[in-house]
């Protein structure tokens, strides 16, 4: 098969179709709930620092640091709960004044209903608020055009080593019945 930018030329001409449905569409709303486990130590950490300013460490926020994260994403909070995906991306301290990252990253689902689909995310995670919400800014798959919010909240973390395991609740609207 062809392919043109990463798109097999048959597979784009489905989207075509799938847009020109667009407008008879109805939105769904999406709800539903997952665990994001960053692990920064050990052997196998799923993140790892790949840039820091002159002075992240004498900074109170590490502001200037930046992450590259595969983070596995599971049903339950334990780390041997079922996966359901990974989160990909990076996400830096961007914030002089409290912790706070900047995230920019997929949500990208390998099991279920929805396998093969994304979710894009961009937004400020203050990570010591009990609840925090990023947008959700568009998706792939089942959630094309995908908005919505992907609200976390800090399961555990280990002072010590820096793991962290967040519990996510996200509400999104998408399209169905195309």
């Amino acid at each position: 098969m062809s392919m043109a930018q990463g798109v097999v030329l048959g597979e784009s001409k489905a989207v075509e179709k799938w847009f020109y449905k667009l407008p008879h569409a109805k939105q769904k709303v999406t709800k539903f709930r997952f665990y994001f486990h960053d692990i920064v130590s050990g052997k196998n950490p799923t993140t790892v620092q790949i840039a820091q300013s002159n002075m992240t460490a004498k900074s109170p926020t590490a502001f200037g640091f930046v992450s590259m994260i595969d983070d596995p994403l599971t049903v339950e909070p334990e780390p041997n709960s079922t996966i359901v995906g990974r989160a990909q991306g990076i996400y830096g301290s961007a914030d002089q004044n409290e912790v706070a990252l900047l995230m920019t990253l997929n949500f990208v689902f390998t099991t279920g209903k929805y396998n093969g689909s994304t979710l894009s995310v961009l937004g400020r995670n203050p990570l010591f608020h009990q609840y925090r919400e990023m947008p959700i800014v568009g998706g792939s798959g089942v959630f094309r055009l995908a908005q919505g919010i992907a609200a976390a909240k800090t399961y555990s973390l280990n002072t010590t080593n820096g793991d962290a395991i967040v519990e996510y609740n996200v509400k999104l609207l998408h399209y169905h019945d195309i």
